[in-house]
């Protein structure tokens, strides 16, 4: 049966407010989704679905902290799987390409939660200049190594990581001064 959003995030909240229990029932939850998650994606490679089901396990206790709890649960944690999935494609160099029609486990149910989201995203990389725009839709929306990325945009692969590095670094500024309530649209 699955689990829903709303009793993850349930657990997740009660964990950080220091009952093991809901930990434990959480780690234990998110153990039998992200092997089904890793089993669908690695059909091949069956023999590391465990260690990545665990990486992301341990990600997911050692990094609690940083779990804004005023966004959906499931978003946070699938990107950690996610990561943990792209690392290891990257250490077994692997490249695959999944149809969007099997990323539907990656979205928050709620797809207003979604359209809010992508359009906050949006607003977000529209306020950066064009070429940091796309170096990071390249590489980290696109998931282009700096290379294939620097082909695709006609730069240099310099050019490419300083212009992710000052355009992440920008958005972090951006929503630092918005949590903080200094960052006001005129």
């Amino acid at each position: 049966m699955p689990v829903s959003e709303e009793r993850l995030r349930q657990l997740m909240l009660q964990g950080l407010a220091g009952e093991a229990g809901a930990q434990r029932e959480l780690l234990t939850e998110l153990a039998r989704l992200f092997a089904a998650y890793f089993r669908r994606r690695l059909a091949d490679q069956a023999g590391d679905v465990d260690d990545l089901v665990q990486e992301v396990l341990i990600a997911v206790h050692t990094r609690r902290a940083t779990y804004d709890t005023a966004q959906p649960f499931t978003a946070w944690v699938y990107a950690i799987a996610r990561y943990k999935l792209i690392d290891h494609a990257r250490r077994s160099r692997v490249r695959r390409h999944v149809s969007l029609d099997d990323a539907g486990d990656l979205f928050s149910e709620d797809e207003s939660e979604a359209a809010t989201a992508r359009s906050d995203l949006e607003r977000l990389m529209d306020a950066l200049p064009a070429g940091q725009r796309n170096a990071i839709r390249a590489t980290k929306m696109d998931g282009l190594s700096v290379a294939e990325a620097s082909t695709r945009l006609g730069m240099s692969e310099s050019a490419v990581k300083v212009s992710v590095h000052r355009g992440l670094k920008a958005l972090t500024a951006r929503l630092r001064g918005a949590r903080s309530g200094g960052d006001r649209e005129d």
